[in-house]
């Protein structure tokens, strides 16, 4: 009898464990504002600190807010920024690295990495809004940290060191 109900009850345990996580403080986010890619960029200054660079642009201004109330506009703004660093890293960085040589060139690289970490911190927190919302964002939200922490062991490699923005 006991194994039929423990049978009876695992579809339900499987639904319940499929749900997304979020963050359940009940308070409701913020809005996350338009703004402009050059006004958050990271790439000035020196290497090895990209991750928590990105983070408060990206993760920060959502604090401990459930994310499932991220507004349509929000996740936008979000997403626009992303793109903008994305679309920096290829129409900016890659031709200003081929034309530049020597610290010039290692500078725009560190700019480059921690360009990446920038943009990839913004993807992954875009799919974890989604994924609170109700859409299924794991193995995206994997592959991308995948590739964020590539990037920030490489800024973190070098540390120190010169790093040149483009905006």
């Amino acid at each position: 009898m006991l194994v039929h109900n423990l049978l009876s009850l695992l579809p339900l345990l499987l639904l319940v464990s499929a749900t997304p996580l979020k963050r359940a403080t009940g308070t409701t986010c913020t809005d996350f504002p338009p703004t402009n890619y050059a006004d958050i960029q990271i790439s000035d200054g020196t290497a090895g600190n990209a991750q928590a660079q990105a983070n408060a642009v990206f993760v920060d201004p959502f604090g401990d807010c459930d994310l499932s109330t991220v507004s349509k506009d929000s996740l936008t703004n979000l997403q626009n920024l992303r793109e903008a660093a994305e679309s920096a890293e290829t129409d900016l960085f890659n031709p200003a690295i081929e034309a530049a040589s020597g610290a010039a060139a290692t500078a725009l690289q560190n700019g480059k990495i921690k360009n990446k970490v920038l943009k990839l911190t913004g993807e992954i927190q875009g799919l974890q809004i989604k994924q609170a919302q109700g859409s299924d964002e794991t193995s995206d939200i994997a592959a991308e940290t995948t590739k964020l922490n590539n990037n920030i062991a490489l800024d973190q490699k070098a540390n120190g060191q010169a790093s040149t923005g483009v905006a």
